[in-house]
Order: C-alpha cells, then structure tokens, then sequence
C-alpha cells in the first residue's frame, strides 16, 4: 500500500521565489492506494509527476507529512540499508528507458536479478519467462541499438517486472511510440496490476486514459486536484 498525508517535498536550493524563499514541488499531497490497484498519474508538465515519482521511487525523502510505502514507514531517520531493501521491491519505467548500450536485451533485463544475487540458474530462468511474456525471445541477444523504440520499451519493462516487485512506477512509457503499441504497453502494466502488483503510469495521452479507464492522481503546480 501506498499513503501520503500532508507530504511536502522541494527542490532544496534550486527553485526560489520572489522572496527568496524555497518553493515546492509538492504541496500538501495526500492520498491512498491499496496494494495491487492500478492508477494514472496526470498533469500538465511542471505539474509535479516526475516529483511525486521521484518520491514514490525513493530517490528523495519528503520535508514534511505522513509518508508510508510498501508497509515502512518512511521517516527522515530511516536507515539507507533499509530504504535499499525496499528499493529492491520497486520497478521504475524510465520514459528514456535507460538501458546499459553494451548489454544484450537478456543481460539488461537480467540486472535487478543479479543485483539481488540470485543464482545463475535462476536468474536464465526468469529472464527467459519475462522476454516470452514481452515477446522478445527472439532478440534476447540484441543490444539496445538495434531495437526499435517499442522493444526498448519492452525490455524496460521487463526489467523493471522481472524481479515481481511490489510496484512498479512508469514516467511517459508510451512517449514516442505509435498507438498501437502505446497499447500494447499500458495493456501489459494493467495485466501487471491484475496480478496484484500497485502500478502508477504517468503520462500526457488522454487517448489512452479513456482507452484504458482507471482512477487517476490528478496533480496542477505540486498539488493534487483530484484522486477520482
């Protein structure tokens, strides 16, 4: 489960205001979701959604409120190996997909598995169920340049899902792709969802919001307008 009450979070020494004074970037933000609910992440740009997607991933602590992630509670005091351990738990989608250029499709995918130092074995095993499952089987020797966008995007996700995370976060997933395989991919994040992990999809395509109907964070400078 997810909860933020009250959560505040800025841009420490980067964002000013006429006064001098440190702005935020997230304002007041609280909101619920139960574990293995799907839900879009809307705003104009500048609204705050890569923010609160920052804070969700855990590469920031927020500077005030109530802030609950995965069952730990997340305090200033909370420890970096415990905060790491729960990073384990959480896939991130980077729109830019992010992957290593020197890797093949298997070994980017295979990443987060190694990182958690899981067996060899196991770790072929599961990175050859995930790439059936994206259907990329056929390119798990391709490096990334040698893929098209939609399989870019693929592999990110696989590797964000193989190690079957608790959550799995998604900046713009379907930035740059065409329609049909927009589809595709926030069809396999709800499928992902269904399966009973919590799944947050940022993203500016109102096609695809009322293609794929859902709850929706709605956020407008830092603050969230509307969880409906």
């Amino acid at each position: 489960m997810i909860r933020l009450h009250n959560v505040t979070w800025r841009h420490a020494g980067q964002m000013r205001g006429r006064r001098g004074e440190t702005l935020s970037a997230l304002t007041s933000i609280s909101f619920t979701v139960p574990q293995g609910e799907f839900r879009w992440l809307l705003g104009p740009s500048g609204a705050g959604k890569s923010s609160l997607l920052r804070l969700l991933h855990l590469e920031t602590l927020p500077a005030s409120g109530e802030f609950e992630l995965l069952g730990v509670d997340i305090r200033p005091a909370v420890g970096r190996s415990v905060l790491a351990r729960l990073r384990q738990r959480i896939g991130m989608v980077h729109q830019d997909f992010r992957l290593m250029p020197t890797l093949s499709v298997a070994d980017n995918v295979a990443l987060p598995l190694r990182l958690q130092r899981r067996h060899e074995t196991d770790v072929s095993t599961e990175v050859d169920a995930i790439l059936n499952w994206v259907d990329l089987a056929a390119r798990k020797g391709a490096r990334p340049a040698e893929l098209s966008g939609g399989e870019q995007q693929r592999t990110a996700i696989a590797r964000a899902v193989v190690a079957r995370p608790d959550l799995v976060l998604a900046d713009e997933p379907t930035n740059a792709l065409e329609e049909s395989q927009a589809s595709r991919v926030i069809a396999m994040l709800r499928e992902i969802s269904a399966m009973g992990t919590t799944v947050i999809v940022a993203t500016h395509n109102d096609a695809l919001v009322r293609r794929f109907p859902a709850q929706a964070l709605r956020l407008e400078h830092g603050r969230l307008v509307s969880n409906e």
